[in-house]
């Protein structure tokens, strides 16, 4: 299975602004900018968008593990919180919070802690950094 996503940037870093689209279209031409990044600026930016990739699949590797130790979540209510922070001469995402509170019948809290680690070690987007990256670049 392969997804994609495009971001087209025009003009300087910070009066420059881009916009981000998903091949599902959920994202359509979603504005970002310097603003929406580093102060409070409408729009999106990458950081929030890992979060949410992060959250949700977080949420569903939880589901999963839950299910396959019979459990049926009620809800799972997923929070990524990613840190930006200068280093190195530049930025970098530091750490990644995850915050969750689920409604899940039955479970004991020894339990619930041992599945909800399982799914964060599992969740696909966790094991991002460990990926390899390519990239294809074009000068236009």
């Amino acid at each position: 299975m392969k997804r994609s996503a495009n971001a087209v940037w025009k003009g300087s870093i910070k009066e420059g602004s881009g916009v981000v689209s998903t091949q599902s279209g959920t994202l359509d031409e979603t504005q970002y900018s310097f603003k929406s990044r580093f102060e409070s600026g409408k729009g999106t930016n990458p950081e929030e968008l890992i979060g949410a990739a992060h959250s949700g699949c977080y949420a569903m590797a939880f589901s999963l593990m839950l299910g396959e130790a019979g459990y049926e979540p009620n809800s799972i209510d997923a929070k990524a919180e990613v840190s930006l922070v200068e280093a190195d001469g530049g930025f970098k995402v530091d750490k990644i919070h995850l915050t969750v509170q689920a409604d899940i019948e039955g479970i004991g809290q020894d339990e619930f802690e041992k599945l909800a680690e399982e799914a964060k070690k599992g969740c696909p987007i966790s094991k991002l950094l460990n990926a390899e990256i390519t990239m294809e670049a074009t000068l236009n």
